[in-house]
């Protein structure tokens, strides 16, 4: 591949260099650092002139300084004459900062102090948490006036088109509604087919299995795998037990089966820690989690240490190394393939989605 450079930022230079090996190439040569004063160094020191630039910048550790350097990386390629800068963020950046996300999330003491309590007490009959956690992780509203949050991600959409991107690239955002903030061409990615590999090689009796949403949200995402490889459905939800109070509840039979809950992210681990709770208490034979983005912030691998997860599986979309050194139940996807077959095809000018629609065939 001829006039084709790709960089890396701070982020998750791992991930950059094992797309540059699937694709043969050298990873381009930058210095990023910090100025005494702590603001953002960045030197590109090989040319760009007329090459077509893939920066890769993962939204995930120091977020905020991140995303300044992106910034920069992409001025910089556009000032030395760059013919194109692609930008790709495996996880985009505050793409969970729309209206609802944000009601819905809760400071991580609250959530570290409810979860616990449940997954401490499982020999207990009780209902799972309810009340205001409750409330918020379902998505429920108790009325009143309706308060508006800043979106966030539609202001770094802004950003990067105004450093000087040319088409980005993003696995599985959280948000979708993000994509249409974007003049630039959007090559939304998923993780599905890597997903499904791992299903196959690393889940025994995974035939047996039920894939389970944990919310009526990822019902859409569950309910796709299942299509892809025959299996039965399942989703938690809310229901009431009494005149005022709400807890959690399953549809769909999983006693006696592995369990396989699917997301999108693993943030604080509240979702996977009630979910694992609701399909012990139903008789699950092995409880498995699957989410693209593993963040692991706050209290969450403590939840799922404590926890009757018998594994949980990420793509490496974050670096993942620290996590696992504090939690063996930890499983790393590998997505660098998939990525580096993606730059292939944009850099060819070849299809995106026919490389999902040729796993749908299979």
């Amino acid at each position: 591949m001829k006039n084709i450079v790709i960089l890396t930022g701070s982020s998750h230079p791992k991930l950059a260099q094992r797309i540059s090996d699937s694709l043969g190439i050298e990873l381009g040569s930058c210095k990023l650092g910090k100025f005494s004063n702590q603001e953002t160094s960045v030197e590109i020191k090989d040319s760009v002139r007329e090459k077509h630039v893939y920066i890769i910048q993962s939204g995930c550790g120091q977020v905020n300084d991140n995303i300044i350097e992106l910034l920069i990386l992409v001025q910089a390629c556009r000032m030395g004459s760059s013919k194109r800068i692609t930008v790709v963020t495996p996880l985009f950046p505050y793409s969970r900062q729309s209206e609802r996300s944000q009601r819905k999330r809760q400071p991580q003491h609250e959530i570290g102090s409810e979860i616990m309590n449940s997954l401490l007490q499982t020999n207990s009959s009780r209902p799972l948490p309810q009340g205001e956690f409750a409330q918020s992780f379902m998505g429920m509203s108790e009325g009143g006036y309706r308060q508006w949050c800043a979106r966030g991600g539609t202001l770094v959409a802004n950003l990067l088109q105004a450093a000087g991107a040319d088409h980005l690239i993003a696995m599985d955002l959280h948000d979708p509604q993000y994509q249409g903030f974007f003049q630039i061409p959007v090559d939304l990615v998923y993780a599905e087919p890597s997903i499904i590999q791992w299903i196959r090689s690393e889940i025994p009796n995974w035939r047996q299995a039920v894939v389970v949403s944990p919310d009526a949200g990822g019902a859409k995402r569950a309910t796709s795998i299942c299509n892809r490889l025959n299996l039965d459905f399942a989703l938690i939800h809310k229901e009431d037990v009494g005149s005022t109070r709400e807890s959690m509840g399953l549809v769909g039979e999983v006693e006696g089966r592995p369990a396989i809950i699917l997301d999108d992210m693993i943030d604080s681990g509240s979702t996977i820690g009630l979910a694992s709770e609701v399909l012990k208490r139903h008789g699950a034979k092995e409880i498995y989690a699957i989410a693209v983005h593993g963040v692991f912030s706050g209290p969450a691998l403590e939840i799922i240490n404590k926890s009757p997860l018998t594994a949980v599986a990420c793509t490496n979309s974050v670096p993942q190394e620290d996590f696992r050194a504090q939690c063996s139940k930890l499983r790393t996807i590998d997505v660098a393939p998939m990525l580096g077959e993606i730059i292939r095809r944009t850099f060819y000018g070849e299809s995106v989605t026919q490389l999902f629609v040729h796993d749908e065939q299979l």
